[in-house]
Parts: structure tokens; sequence; C-alpha cells
């Protein structure tokens, strides 16, 4: 009988495990472990096995873990949690043959190419190019910003750094903005508005250019006061998917990304009520002398619960990711 592979999306709160059989994509026996009650991602990997039967002639040999955080060196050491460990003692704890660790962006971007289509919503129709870049972009706790390639045998990734460029504003609001956040940090990314956080930060500013009194302390309640008509709450809002669709459209442009744009995370699927709503597609599109060429790029929001393990499945044997 052979035996499945192990596949995982670890970020700083859960960990998410699966098992994949080899030469598929499609996850099973998916759990969600809090990684607080774990030392380490050994004991949890091993608690995770024990509870889907996956041990001894069972036990996978194969795995592919993606993190988020920096995962380049043979340590790793978690962003927002406290596991710490080396690839080597991993591998040998667990008894791998083979062992992959891959950033979880990473992750989302090679797993895009496998979701299923009711799984996105089309934002902008446009046409596809079959053999061009996909861009795959996401606000969450940061804002992730990577792309794959569909290559002759496999997926080859593009992994990037594209959240952290120069925000530029567009108009006066957003000269405004900028003028707010640079008294505060100095020069500003674009990952610095647009992520969990930066939608905090941009309802606080919002507050300060109108002489209101900031009544939330958390994204999730700005949202929930959008919805309930407060008005700064709302600008708020529409001016993040604002800025997010200029911030898109430049990355689309710099990837030359024919094949789509993928907005991914756990942000956006909460905001599809609001994406029409706001000029989303608008600041995408509006490229000047390029315009007809980011209007006919298409435009899909993932809705997909999984993606992250998609990609470690897609990256267990792709010879494109070490």
């Amino acid at each position: 009988m052979t035996r499945p592979a192990l596949i995982g999306d670890i970020g700083g709160t859960n960990a998410r495990f699966a098992l994949v059989t080899p030469g598929a994509f499609a996850p099973h026996d998916i759990h969600s472990l809090p990684c607080a009650d774990y030392p380490g991602i050994v004991e949890a990997a091993r608690d995770y096995l024990t509870r889907v039967g996956a041990t001894g002639d069972q036990a996978p040999r194969e795995a592919c873990l993606a993190f988020a955080c920096p995962v380049h060196d043979e340590r790793v050491v978690m962003t927002n949690n406290h596991w710490d460990f080396t690839k080597t003692a991993v591998r040998e704890a667990l008894g791998l043959d083979l062992f992959k660790v891959i950033n979880d962006f990473m992750a989302q971007a090679l797993g895009v190419p496998h979701v299923a289509d009711d799984e996105l919503v089309t934002l902008q129709q446009g046409t596809t190019a079959p053999h061009a870049a996909r861009l795959v972009i996401g606000p969450g706790t940061g804002l992730g910003v990577a792309g794959v390639f569909p290559g002759r045998h496999d997926w080859i990734p593009l992994p990037t750094e594209g959240g952290h460029v120069t925000f530029a504003p567009t108009d006066e609001r957003e000269q405004n903005l900028q003028r707010h956040f640079r008294n505060r940090y100095g020069r500003i990314s674009v990952e610095r508005l647009l992520c969990g956080q930066g939608l905090l930060d941009l309802y606080i500013a919002h507050c300060s250019l109108k002489g209101a009194n900031p009544r939330y302390q958390k994204p999730a309640e700005v949202t929930e006061a959008a919805g309930s008509g407060d008005p700064v709450a709302r600008d708020t809002l529409l001016r993040f998917l604002k800025i997010l669709g200029d911030v898109s459209g430049d990355a689309a442009l710099t990837m030359g990304a024919r094949g789509g744009v993928y907005l991914c995370g756990g942000i956006l699927p909460r905001l599809l009520d609001w994406l029409p709503e706001s000029r989303f597609l608008e600041a995408f599109a509006h490229k000047g002398r390029m315009s007809a060429y980011t209007a006919e790029i298409p435009v899909h929001v993932v809705t997909a619960p999984w993606t992250g393990l998609l990609g470690a499945a897609e990256a267990l044997h792709n010879p494109e990711v070490e």
C-alpha cells in the first residue's frame, strides 16, 4: 500500500496539516492544530499523524511544510510563535526521506493553479494568456506578492518582496495620508497600508484627517463598523481596496501577469460585497498608456480555504522548488 505524504501550512497561530496521495494534489484528513499547544513542529506533526492513523508502516516518508516566516536558512525561526528548529533535525525526527520547507506565500502561489473554478470569484473577465505569468497577491498579516509561470513540465514559482515597494499616492487624499504615515514611520511601503494592521492604521489616519476620535481598536471592528454605516470606517475600507487596486495593477505590469491576477489571503474573501462598490478595478486598470493592457488581465478572488496546502502538494515533487 502506497504511503501518503505529509503537507502543512503553518502560520503564527495555527498549523494546518493534511495528507496527500502521491501523484495527486487534493489534500485529505485536514486538521488545524493550535501552535501554542505544542513545543515545536515535530510534536505537532506527530500528534497529527497519530490522530489520522498515519503511523507505523503508514507513516509518511515525504513531507512539504510551508511556514509564515523566512525559510532559506537551515535554522527556521517562526516570526509569530515560539517554534524554532533546524530542517535536518525535523527530517530525522520524523523519519523522512524527502523534506521540503517553503515560505507560506510561495505555497499560496503554487496552489493557485490547482484551485477549482467554483472557488474563484471573477472581478474582471479579461483574456487569459496561456503561457504567461500569474500574479498572486494577498493582504493578511503582511502583503504577500508572488507569481507562478507555466514551465514545460511544472509550475515555476516567482517569489518576490513586492509588498515592500514604496507607496505612491495618486490623489490629494492619499497625499495627505502619506504625510500622516511619513510623520509616524518615515518611508512608507505598500505593506504598511495593505494588511490587517494597515487597515486599522488607515482608519486612525482618516480620523486624524477628519478631526474625529478613533472608536475602534481592531481591523475587524473597522470592517464591521463600515457595514453598519459608520462613514469614517466606510471611507477607510473603500480607500484600502482602491489602494490595493493601484498596487495590484502596478505589480501586474511589473510581472507581465497576462495569465491573471489572483487575490488571496484571509481578508479579501470577507470583503467580496465591498469590492464591486469600491474603486478597485478602476485603480487596477487606470495605468495611463498601459490602461488597455491592464483592462484585459483577468482578476479573481480566491475563496478556496486550503490554497497553501495545494501549493505544498505541488511543491513536493516539483524540481523547480528546492
